[in-house]
């Protein structure tokens, strides 16, 4: 069934130091041109950022705080992470804005900072930078994945933990507290949520298989492992990357090895209902992961200046 593309969301880069916001129109494609460059404030180095969909606002995680400028470099607040970090490196807090814009949901991993404290999940108020919520969580995270769910204030959740796997959450807030889920898996990893947020997209741990499960509760829908799509599994994993194409399509990608031990990876299109594989997607990266999908029927790659490509899938 054909859908209606949906809206494309602002698009943001880190770029030579700048956070690059992209609001690229419906039929953009190529190398895209920032519609904003936000520069983080001076001694201020960012780790991960997110835009306002009307370009007025950046926010972005340092190592120590999460803050929030304007595009003529102006600080609107700035959180501190207390106490600093530490630890210098193997941590990286992270940043998303919610749906609608109002709550800016920030990860951070205490635990690896050596704040002597648990991993935090917090929910931000965005104009504001007050904190409406937040959670200890059972993690000793490096980083995490968080994306918006498209109908709501939710938002999900997946905390890196090295080869210790992975933690996949689920929360909203209301009224000062976070409700918050996690999902009874610690080998799954976080790929895509679907542009209706009716069903996500997980790849295992151990990259054996690529699981949709419905929204919200996680119940698997269909499973695939690496010989549904044609290849021996000895020596054949599932990346973690892909996602929504669009609605009725995710982007699978395998990696492995030639007999001569170079490296190769192939993206595949998958019903996203019924989990039959359609074939090759020809999606110009340079490397396995470096594949955006936008939930419209186009995906973004990486051009060798940093900002995205734009193509449309054919």
């Amino acid at each position: 069934m054909a859908h209606a593309p949906c809206p494309l969301q602002v698009i943001t880069r880190l770029v030579d130091g700048g956070i690059c916001a992209y609001a690229p129109a419906a039929d953009a494609v190529g190398v895209l041109s920032p519609a904003v460059v936000f520069r983080p404030v001076a001694g201020d180095e960012a780790v991960d950022r997110a835009v306002s969909a009307d370009l007025r606002r950046a926010y972005y995680t340092t190592l120590d705080a999460v803050v929030c400028v304007t595009a003529d470099g102006a600080e609107v607040w700035r959180s501190a992470f207390e106490p600093k970090a530490s630890e210098r490196f193997g941590h990286w807090p992270g940043c998303a804005l919610s749906a609608d814009g109002l709550v800016l949901w920030v990860y951070r991993p205490d635990a690896m900072a050596g704040r002597d404290r648990p991993d935090q999940w917090v929910a931000v108020d965005a104009g504001t930078g007050a904190v409406l919520a937040r959670a200890d969580l059972e993690t000793v995270g490096h980083g995490g994945h968080q994306l918006p769910h498209p109908a709501g204030g939710e938002m999900l959740l997946d905390v890196g933990e090295g080869q210790d796997g992975t933690a996949v959450y689920r929360a909203s807030s209301a009224d000062g507290r976070m409700d918050l889920v996690q999902y009874p898996w610690g080998d799954r990893c976080l790929v895509g949520l679907a542009p209706d947020g009716r069903r996500f997209m997980t790849v295992d741990h151990g990259q054996t298989d690529v699981a949709v499960h419905a929204y919200p509760g996680g119940e698997v829908c269909f499973t695939l492992t690496v010989d549904a799509f044609g290849h021996d599994p000895d020596g054949t994993y599932l990346e973690w990357s892909g996602g929504y194409l669009d609605q009725d399509t995710v982007i699978v990608t395998l990696v492995g090895e030639t007999e001569d031990e170079e490296e190769w990876f192939r993206h595949y299109r998958v019903d996203a209902g019924s989990g039959r594989v359609r074939g090759e997607l020809d999606a110009h990266g340079q490397h396995a992961d470096d594949i955006q999908p936008l939930g419209d029927g186009s995906c973004l790659t990486t051009d060798p200046s940093g900002h995205p490509v734009r193509w449309i899938a054919g």
